[in-house]
């Protein structure tokens, strides 16, 4: 559909582009990736026509279009209504309709013939346009990525440029192109919408290129990925996982491929200095010359994995309890975010705070940041230290300043090396750290803001969407960074590597009341998916009017009783299954434990009952499994 062959795109002398090639089929679902500043956006600007190259060809088929949704969308204002800014995508229909409705106006008056005639053909036409649907499908997809019904006849001009990019998304995915061009479309999406995306994406009848940082996204859309690197275009047939392992096994090959000639070349190099003065071996010598001339040479394998080995310490460790909710209520007139609501954080807890937007999480975040007031009793707990980060952050960074002096006037009290130690963790190296902040992409500037955070010693974190604008190998450092630190946090993300990463435990806000799950996502997501089902299987199912057939008769009493035993023996295995959870992290700590890792005898105590609580999660979650099959049984019947 798209043949990318041989193509150079140069920024001044820097060759972002050089003799790069990519073919792109009608329904191939493309993840874009590479380091940020290696031309990913550059790219789809190319595909899209925006940019032209200075070497090379892009051919497309006759009937291909493109549909292109970049960040540069977000300034776009309009007094018309979301629903009517979707719709924009209909442009045919829309005309058909209002030109329809023209004619309807003339008929009040003018009942000519013609005017009939236009009439029929243009209902037709509107017909044969979907435009009888059309509305409905604006309505589908806005709801789908997270308007609610209400919001639809709001002007555009009265969102967020986050919410205003959904509206650019919902009109995109309507008009439906043949290849779909979606530059950092997670970045203002909320978890739900992030997976009504997905599966729109992964049914989506047309090619899609996806640029984004998020792992979890792209390997449940894409099937190719092709990577930004040196110049080139690699393609990997397959989802970003598949693309780590393929990359590993290729790297692999390319190492030893590399040492094997480097050695050749070794050898080659000591035959030409021990005979160089030898007038008998001067042919092979200049014959050896020419060869390691002639020589391809095969580029060392360069890791771009890059691992922390700064430790992030405080002075003053909290006490126990770092902060409690009791009773807490907080509503902006008559809307109530959270209401009578109990919470505690515990020194070493490391929280995600996830959910839909709308429900509260930024809310509830500077109410633990002690910035937001609120009824009820918050209790800051003994020698707590906070350290606060939120993508505004990066608008209080003093432009003028170098990087290394950005981080030494944050008042840490760190010596030069240490500030630089810490910003080679964040891919600060060398000349690197004397780099104006006003130069520095978003990335990198969230990267600068993320090691302030971290040096001035708090020893309770609060992180509001610290992913965004962060590629791979960073959003990597500040999970290995978070791992290792001693503190308290708690994160708002809708990242679910790194909340995966990083949490023990999970908050949402339900009901207006903070709801906890002690264990990691992982569990959670299952834990909420069993839930979910085990909803639908129970839930009372409305009644609809049979008339002409005798009602279903209510089940036998004996059936009932089953009933109402099996649904306590579930609720009480829930629970069970959830003390397991808990019971598995009090253990995974204790083993953490120096005084137990080091003492073979202890380990090895620990490790036993690690064993047999995960051997009875495992029976507990089987007989989970059978309980629900047999409720469902018997309601079926």
């Amino acid at each position: 559909m798209i043949s990318v062959s041989n193509i150079s795109y140069f920024i001044g002398g820097r060759a972002l582009y050089e003799n790069a090639s990519a073919f792109i089929r009608p329904n191939d679902k493309i993840g874009l990736i590479g380091l940020n500043g290696r031309g990913k956006s550059t790219l789809l600007k190319i595909l899209s026509g925006e940019l032209s190259i200075n070497e090379g060809s892009i051919s497309k088929a006759k009937d291909c279009t493109i549909g292109f949704l970049n960040q540069d969308l977000l300034s776009y204002q309009t007094d018309d209504a979301i629903l009517t800014v979707a719709m924009e995508a209909f442009k045919e229909a829309v005309e058909t309709q209002r030109q329809i409705e023209k004619i309807l106006h003339k008929l009040e008056t003018d009942y000519s013939d013609d005017l009939v005639d236009k009439l029929t053909h243009l209902q037709e036409k509107f017909e044969q346009l979907d435009g009888y649907t059309m509305q409905s499908k604006a309505e589908e997809i806005l709801e789908g990525i997270g308007f609610s019904t209400q919001d639809l006849h709001r002007p555009l001009k009265e969102f967020s440029g986050g919410w205003r990019m959904r509206v650019m998304l919902a009109k995109l995915l309507l008009e439906k192109p043949s290849c779909l061009m979606l530059d950092e479309p997670t970045n203002h999406l909320d978890l739900p919408s992030i997976e009504w995306v997905e599966n729109y994406l992964r049914n989506y009848a047309g090619a899609v290129i996806i640029v984004s940082h998020d792992r979890t996204f792209l390997d449940n859309v894409i099937n190719k990925t092709i990577e930004v690197t040196n110049s080139q275009l690699i393609t990997y047939e397959g989802n970003y996982s598949f693309y780590l392992e393929e990359k590993e096994l290729r790297e692999e090959i390319q190492q030893g491929a590399y040492e094997n000639q480097q050695a050749k070349i070794r050898q080659t190099e000591r035959f030409i200095e021990r005979f160089r003065s030898k007038a008998t071996k001067a042919r092979q010598v200049q014959s050896r010359v020419k060869a390691l001339d002639r020589m391809d040479k095969i580029e060392e394998v360069v890791s771009d994995v890059a691992e922390v080995n700064f430790k992030f310490t405080f002075k003053q460790p909290s006490g126990r309890h770092v902060i409690t909710l009791k009773d807490v209520s907080k509503a902006y007139g008559a809307l109530d975010i959270l209401k009578n609501t109990n919470a505690t954080i515990e020194r070493g807890d490391k929280i995600a705070l996830i959910g839909a937007n709308g429900k509260g999480k930024s809310t509830l975040l500077r109410i633990l940041a002690n910035t937001e007031p609120v009824t009820g009793e918050r209790t800051i707990g003994y020698n707590v230290i906070y350290g606060f980060y939120a993508q505004h952050q990066l608008e209080s960074l003093h432009v003028e300043n170098e990087i290394l002096d950005e981080l030494k006037q944050a008042g840490s009290g760190k010596t030069e090396q240490e500030l630089r130690n810490v910003l080679g963790c964040f891919l600060f190296q060398d000349e690197d750290v004397f780099k104006k902040i006003k130069v520095l992409s978003g990335g990198e500037k969230s990267r600068v803001a993320l090691a302030k955070t971290l040096i001035d010693e708090a020893n309770f974190l609060l992180l509001d969407e610290p992913t965004n604008h962060l590629d791979f190998i960073s959003e990597n450092i500040l999970i290995q960074a978070l791992q290792q630190y001693q503190g308290t946090f708690i994160t708002v993300s809708h990242n679910r590597h790194f909340v995966s990463g990083v949490a023990n435990k999970i908050w949402y806000i339900e009901n207006h009341q903070i709801k906890e799950y002690p264990g990691t996502y992982e569990e959670y997501e299952y834990w909420h998916k069993q839930n979910e089902a085990n909803k639908i299987h129970t839930a009372p199912v409305a009644k609809k009017e049979t008339p002409k057939k005798e009602p279903k008769p209510a089940a036998a009493p004996s059936n009932q009783n089953k009933l109402n035993a099996l649904h306590k023996e579930l609720k009480q295995v829930e629970e069970h299954v959830q003390k397991l959870v808990s019971e598995k992290e009090v253990i995974e700590n204790k083993m953490a434990k120096p005084e137990v890792y080091s003492d073979i005898n202890k380990l090895n105590e620990q490790q036993q009952k690690f064993e047999k609580a995960d051997a009875q999660l495992e029976e507990e979650n089987k007989k989970w499994e059978s309980i629900a099959l047999e409720i469902e049984e018997l309601e079926g019947k």
